[in-house]
């Protein structure tokens, strides 16, 4: 059975110079011929820096350009330093772009340096309307009965048969009771059909407590009584009212056994 590819493939790449806090915002069309897609980053923002990191944020604004409307923009975005060594990247998505509409939102991305320069990459199969080729793919999970979204669209219960447009999807499965798990899927154009593909869940390493006010807590349940249940969370305990307590999910542990430590008699002196 075919397995399709999992790595986006780069079409076309912009090089241009990052903003520094005291210049304009960075303006890119795209693609460089016949543009679709007007891209306006703002200053970009160091929000923190831990030993070997930095984080930035930036407002940017993605414009449709055409009279059509564009499902998806997926773009990766390399960030390198003053020698045009990579430091770090981000991913930058918006989806059901209407004809000539604006969406902005806030990019953030990681960095071990300081960007000198930003790359934009992405592929110009991601302007294919609906109604042309798309390919049939199952998508299974492990384990099975997760809920699949393909593009953030809600696409049914693994395992399940989704068909899909030539370019860039994103897939996130969920389960209650295990961590999310997803990854990007380059369809190209002579994939055949048959084709599958297994997203695989981690499972949680500690119990799950729903309130009946919605909020979900994660920790270890120490222990529950008629009125009480009390959990650790970042080490320390804390009691909820039973009947503020919707649901609790245990997580299954393995207890070793260590072995009884035995003191060496000593030898009887003579």
């Amino acid at each position: 059975m075919k397995r399709l590819c999992l790595l986006p493939a780069l079409a076309l790449l912009f090089v241009l110079s990052a903003a520094a806090k005291n210049e304009p915002p960075i303006v890119i069309q795209w693609p460089t011929e016949n543009p679709a897609l007007k891209l306006t980053f703002d200053k970009f923002l160091q929000q923190s820096n831990v030993p070997g990191q930095k984080f930035y944020v930036s407002d940017v604004t993605v414009e449709n350009l055409t009279d059509k409307p564009i499902p998806r923009v997926f773009f990766t975005v390399y960030f390198l330093d003053k020698n045009k060594v990579r430091i770090g990247q981000g991913t930058l998505q918006v989806a059901d772009l209407d004809a000539k509409q604006s969406a902005k939102m806030q990019f953030q991305f990681n960095s071990v340096g300081v960007p000198a320069s930003l790359v934009l990459s992405a592929k110009k199969d991601m302007l294919a309307g609906p109604g042309e080729k798309t390919i049939p793919l199952r998508v299974l999970s492990v384990p099975p009965g997760a809920s699949l979204k393909v593009d953030g669209k809600e696409s049914g219960i693994t395992p399940v048969m989704v068909r899909l447009a030539v370019g860039l999807h994103q897939l996130d499965v969920t389960k209650e009771g295990y961590a999310p798990g997803g990854t990007p899927l380059d369809v190209t154009a002579d994939e055949l059909p048959g084709g599958s593909i297994t997203i695989e869940l981690g499972g949680l390493s500690r119990d799950t407590i729903e309130l009946r006010d919605g909020t979900v807590l994660l920790g270890d349940v120490i222990s529950v009584s008629m009125t009480d249940v009390a959990v650790r969370m970042d080490g320390k305990d804390q009691s909820f009212p039973r009947n503020q307590v919707k649901k609790i999910m245990l997580v299954e542990r393995v207890i070793q056994q260590q072995p009884a430590m035995v003191q060496p008699v000593p030898a009887a002196q003579k």
